[in-house]
């Protein structure tokens, strides 16, 4: 086995902190219910995404977008002496897609919302509040107000607060 070099393990570590603080700055989107815990929630959403997918299973599709056609160019030097390079088509990029993408999502909303639970979006605290409040995962659910945010903890849990 190849040993890693230190750049490379710098630049993996400097990938993997940059990709932690946007997560840790990124709004926390998921169903809501007060007073329901984290693991009911994960359990409902489990639940209703394995019946969105056997209602309305993954259909992968591949398409080409059109070709695109680069013009001839012309170019000149100082000396007034010009060139023409002909011009050129660029194949279309494939595309991978599921277009019952759409349809499976609405179905999982509609699932939640018949077990009670609504999409939220929950902004990041502020650092100042996220260094102030005492480290602990959220297991209940609490009522949410505009002032409400939310801190990531580093083991993937997270913790719902009231800002002031």
């Amino acid at each position: 086995m190849k040993p890693i070099s230190p750049r490379a393990s710098r630049s993996a570590f400097a990938l993997t902190f940059v990709a932690l603080m946007a997560a840790a700055c990124a709004p926390l989107n998921t169903y809501y219910k007060p007073g329901a815990t984290v693991a009911q929630v994960n359990r409902a959403t489990t639940s209703c995404e394995v019946q969105a997918l056997r209602d309305v299973p993954i259909s992968t599709q591949i398409r080409r977008e059109p070709p695109r056609y680069v013009p001839e160019r012309r170019h000149c030097d100082a000396n007034n002496n010009c060139t023409t390079r002909g011009g050129f088509y660029v194949p279309g990029e494939l595309v991978t897609f599921d277009p019952n993408q759409d349809l499976r999502n609405r179905v999982e909303g509609q699932c939640m919302a018949d077990k009670g639970f609504a999409p939220v979006s929950i902004p990041a605290c502020p650092s100042n509040v996220a260094r102030a409040a005492p480290a602990r995962a959220t297991t209940t659910l609490p009522a949410l107000n505009p002032k409400s945010c939310v801190i990531r903890n580093s083991d993937g849990s997270f913790q719902i607060v009231t800002q002031g």
